[in-house]
């Protein structure tokens, strides 16, 4: 069967002095809530009109890209201008060197793609690369460019295939340190820790994403056929957000856990007590 949608990119794949000829398919499904935004008086979709200050609306032909040199002020790079800076990465993926995938932070992880042979004259040579990661257990690292945007990317063996992950870049990662150094150093309760390791151990299990679902859609379109068919819709009010355990509490709590009673305690309603 053919790939649904016209590919990404198209180019070639390079391992040392071995090039075959690739197409590149997004590997996940565009995931949508099908929400709009109404003008409520007159029930009608918001529409967005390109405008400049000073101006007013603009013609798309009108529109350019420019880069920011100094606040206000931008250099206007025209199309050919742009496809002049010459980067092997636009038509080639040249995997530079190898890595196991458990190396690669996962923070760096953004987006899968399948990379497929361009026609059957490149089967072999697309087989013998797949073979071989997959022999290895090692993801290929090299750049591409699509959509004007050089990408760092992975590439390895997937089933009988081959995926590309596009990676982030270093300086697109934030520092861990700027949200964790604030985080005392406490001496934890070694009891505490390993009731909480024994819950983990117990709820391991193999991977099976199936068994997640999006509730958040499921829901939302509930909602909108009951509304469609004119139900009124009564809005429950919020569950007060609970708050965090003493030490006493979260002892007692890793405990019944550990036993097998998972029903959280309700949390404290407001007020005092009745006297």
């Amino acid at each position: 069967m053919a790939p649904a949608g016209r590919p990404y990119w198209r180019g070639f794949l390079r391992l040392s002095l071995v090039q075959i000829a690739v197409q590149i398919h997004s590997a996940v499904e565009p995931s949508s809530s099908g929400l709009n935004q109404i003008h409520k008086p007159s029930g009608k979709r918001v529409n967005y009109t390109k405008t400049v200050a000073g101006v007013g609306p603009v013609e798309e032909a009108d529109i350019v890209k420019g880069y920011e040199v100094s606040e206000g002020t931008y250099v206007i790079l025209e199309p050919e201008e742009l496809n002049a800076v010459k980067l092997e990465s636009k038509k080639t993926l040249d995997l530079q060197e190898f890595v196991s995938k458990e190396e690669i932070d996962p923070r760096y992880f953004e987006a899968p793609y399948y990379l497929l042979p361009e026609d059957e004259f490149q089967n072999e040579g697309y087989l013998v690369i797949q073979a071989a990661l997959a022999k290895k257990k090692k993801l290929g690292l090299g750049q591409i460019t699509m959509s004007g945007r050089e990408y760092l990317v992975a590439v390895g063996a997937l089933d009988q295939g081959i995926a590309m992950y596009i990676l982030r870049y270093p300086n697109e990662i934030r520092a861990a340190d700027k949200y964790f150094g604030d985080i005392p150093d406490l001496k934890v309760n070694p009891e505490m820790v390993n009731l909480a390791t024994k819950i983990i151990a117990d709820g391991t299990t193999e991977f099976r994403p199936e068994q997640f679902h999006n509730t958040y859609s499921v829901r939302l379109n509930e909602l909108v056929q009951e509304k469609a068919k004119g139900k009124k819709i009564v809005v429950k009010a919020e569950e007060e957000r609970p708050k965090g355990a003493n030490v006493v509490d979260l002892m007692d709590a890793l405990r019944k856990s550990v036993k097998g009673d998972k029903k959280a305690e309700p949390p404290p309603k407001k007020g005092g007590r009745k006297k």
